[in-house]
């Protein structure tokens, strides 16, 4: 099916071409490239028009480039514009404009990508869904996700994120949604901000994007909600509150049994329950939020509470899987993509409710981004009330060091600087019964811990 013809990203971009050229999709990245994308080459860190003409012999069907690269013919299908990036911006509000989908977005602290997947999951049981794939959801990103747009799409889910202040208005402009979800709001990337109140004006920012009468899905149980509803009071949008302190979407009760959540939600004067395939209150928290988001979009609930059933966690965000050892199976709670104090709790919660025949045990990463307090923030998690729970900590990087020493000694495991060593010393210190989480942001490279216990025996899929 074609996504752009040469015509259409000339019109969409101002860019010009040598010739004719039609491409199925979209790619940033020669390895995962399939023959008839467009390969876009940004600049990153390499340049990206480096690779243009291995992306040509693998088949791309033309490339968006600011210049004619080395090895490449001047009659070569190219996309020719002044900037790469503002090119492919261009290509993405294209791609939401000639589309007549009905775009949710949701951005938050913690929750951002499962809150996406739960979207996608409820959306398609109802339409033609297209939503982000894996976390794209920065300044390339959310690009991205808009070019990629096929025209025929009915429900569409953008997840946007920042790093730091002014980054989430200009995407969610780009994405236009009709409805915009932030799920929470937390002590995340503090460097950049002067305080959490600060954080949560730059997520409510989403809600400059919304189309006109377009609705705000907003967290009630935060601190900062108050901040959260005067910004869209201010942006005159409609909202709906939801958490235990919800209106009329308010989860009752979240029970872990086994390996699922069940919940109870009071939705729009009606109880209803569901299961969610996965361990934690917040992904019943996140599920009543998207619940709400399909519903304002004109979804069905019935349809979403069905998609909602198919869920599960994805690799590095929750996601389970058990590995057998000659002791006996391990379960492995792979958490490892990031990390911040609300998110470590949680994943510290769901470690200490899963039943176990042997230990309960944590793999903590540094959490980085915390400002001038991240010292206390990481030496604070030993008081978590799942602590108690919890039989041996072992703590990664230098951070995590100030955890270490502030455990009881009686659940102090090792500390090591790097996920390197930490995954050498894996043999000694799991055995069949136990049950491991992982967890750290992503700079810290926890996903090794987790690829070294798969293979210390025949790992399960997830």
């Amino acid at each position: 099916m074609t996504l752009w013809t040469s015509a259409d990203a000339v019109a969409a971009t101002g860019g010009h071409t040598p010739c004719d050229w039609v491409v199925n999709g979209i790619s940033i990245d020669t390895r995962t490239l399939m023959p008839g994308d467009l390969f876009v080459a940004l600049t990153a860190a390499r340049d990206g028009h480096d690779f243009v003409a291995q992306a040509l012999e693998k088949g791309a069907g033309a490339a968006l480039v600011s210049r004619i690269p080395e090895g490449v013919a001047p009659d070569a299908p190219l996309l020719l514009v002044e900037d790469v990036q503002l090119g492919l911006e261009a290509l993405g509000r294209a791609g939401r404009a000639r589309t007549k989908a009905k775009v949710v977005a949701v951005t938050g602290s913690v929750g951002k990508t499962s809150t996406k997947e739960m979207l996608a999951a409820m959306l398609s049981t109802q339409g033609r869904t297209h939503a982000a794939v894996a976390s794209y959801n920065n300044h390339w990103g959310v690009p991205l996700t808009l070019a990629r747009m096929p025209e025929d799409t009915e429900f569409a889910v953008i997840e946007i994120g920042m790093n730091h202040p002014g980054e989430i208005a200009p995407l969610a402009r780009q994405a236009r949604p009709h409805v915009a979800m932030v799920t929470t709001v937390a002590a995340v990337h503090l460097e950049a901000f002067d305080s959490v109140a600060g954080i949560a004006r730059e997520k409510a920012s989403i809600l400059e994007g919304l189309e006109p009468g377009g609705i705000a899905v907003l967290n009630a149980d935060l601190p900062e909600s108050e901040v959260l509803g005067d910004i869209a009071a201010l942006e005159g949008c409609e909202v709906r509150w939801f958490g235990r302190k919800g209106d009329a979407y308010a989860l009752s009760s979240a029970e872990m049994e086994g390996d699922v959540t069940r919940a109870s939600f009071r939705f729009e004067g009606q109880e209803v329950t569901a299961e969610i395939q996965s361990l934690g209150q917040h992904f019943a928290m996140n599920a009543i939020g998207a619940l709400a988001a399909v519903t304002a979009l004109g979804g069905d609930l019935t349809l979403a509470l069905q998609g909602l059933a198919l869920w599960s966690p994805v690799k590095g965000r929750g996601a389970r899987f058990t590995v057998a050892l000659p002791t006996g199976q391990v379960t492995v709670l792979d958490d490892a993509y990031n990390a911040n104090p609300t998110s470590v709790g949680a994943a510290l919660t769901v470690l200490a409710a899963t039943k176990t025949q042997g230990r309960r045990i944590a793999y903590l990463g540094d959490m980085k981004e915390l400002g001038p307090e991240e010292i206390a923030l990481h030496a604070g998690l030993a008081q978590h009330p799942a602590m108690e729970s919890i039989d041996v900590v072992h703590c990664v990087g230098p951070l995590m060091q100030h955890l270490h020493a502030a455990l009881p000694e009686a659940k102090r495991g090792l500390w090591v600087a790097t996920s390197a060593e930490a995954a050498t010393a894996l043999g000694a210190q799991i055995q069949g019964g136990d049950v491991v989480l992982a967890k750290g942001s992503l700079s810290m490279a926890l996903a090794r811990v987790v690829d070294a216990i798969r293979e210390m025996g025949q790992g399960s899929a997830p």
